[in-house]
């Protein structure tokens, strides 16, 4: 599906709401379960992976000839055996180096809102001519100690969006995943289909999902992601006012089986962000290392690394 339509929606009229089947019909779920009431290589090629983890020793460029050369070939080592034990099909591939001068980015033809110009921007992917891709989890649903662990000695970067309904029995799991290094971000308090609220009524649910995640985890987010990825004039208004800058979307879907594309081509393209959520075998046929797996699979043979959504932002 390439753009698709807009409809009115929200509090006063306002016009220019993403349409609810431009994102979901699109992309499957997209939150929706029982739970919720051809680019540049890596600077190596595309087939290294033994940068990748040779970064995550420790081993800087300042160290000797000798000592680097060790720790790449002890990093190589643990990310084969890492590789082998949670079963990939193959090694990942390494991401370039972040960008010293982050991309401009501005909202997805299609998915403006009235005075959009002022407001944070909303997008599908990042302009770069990068061969990568950014995975991103949402919700909150599923805890899944082995989803932790297998990212963490993977070294696979990820961004994860949280709505506090599902996040407030077991924080301590995301803690946990945040002491990892991933970065945490509002998915709203209570997944509640925002176009439908007034403007107040959005603010508590996105405000509220800041003060809530200031507490809980230090820090307020500066990336929302509305649920079911649709939102209206309002919406962003009430985003940029609790401080958040940007609204990423998605341009696919990953499962543990499959993966739904918005584009056309239903393909992969340098900068797509994927979407994927905190589920489990009773809203998927897999778990959550199922979905790794198949995704990290998709995206290896494609020739795309994952990187780091924040280091393009």
């Amino acid at each position: 599906m390439l753009h698709g339509r807009r409809r009115t929606a929200g509090s006063r009229g306002r016009t220019g709401v993403a349409l609810a089947a431009l994102l979901v019909a699109a992309l499957g779920t997209a939150c929706g379960s029982s739970a919720d009431s051809g680019g540049a290589s890596a600077p190596t090629g595309a087939g290294n992976t033994a940068g990748a983890a040779a970064g995550a020793t420790g081993g800087g460029a300042g160290a000797a000839p000798g000592v680097r050369a060790e720790q790449q070939a002890a990093a190589r080592k643990a990310q084969l055996a890492a590789v082998k034990k949670w079963k990939l099909a193959k090694p990942p591939l390494l991401a370039p180096p972040a960008p010293k001068e982050k991309p401009e980015i501005t909202t997805r033809d299609g998915f403006e809102v009235e005075g959009h110009e002022t407001l944070p921007p909303v997008f599908t992917s990042i302009p770069t001519e990068d061969k990568v891709v950014f995975l991103t989890v949402d919700d909150g649903a599923e805890k899944d100690p082995e989803f932790l662990k297998m990212m963490q000695e993977l070294k696979i970067p990820y961004t994860a969006f949280l709505s506090d309904y599902l996040v407030r029995d077991n924080y301590p799991y995301f803690k946990e995943m945040q002491a990892a290094g991933v970065t945490l971000n509002n998915h709203s308090l209570n997944h509640r289909y925002l176009p439908a609220l007034s403007y107040d009524k959005q603010r508590q649910e996105i405000c509220g999902q800041q003060d809530t995640m200031k507490r809980m985890f230090g820090k307020r987010p500066t990336l929302f992601r509305p649920p079911y990825g649709n939102y209206n004039e309002d919406t962003l208004r009430a985003a940029k006012s609790c401080g958040i800058t940007a609204v990423p979307l998605w341009n696919a879907e990953a499962f543990p089986n499959r993966m739904d594309y918005r584009e056309w081509d239903r393909d992969l393209h340098p900068g797509d962000i994927i979407l994927t959520h905190f589920r489990g075998r009773e809203d998927w046929e897999g778990s959550m290392p199922d979905m790794v797996r198949h995704v990290m699979k998709t995206v290896t043979d494609k020739g795309y690394a994952v990187a780091r959504l924040e280091d393009y932002l």
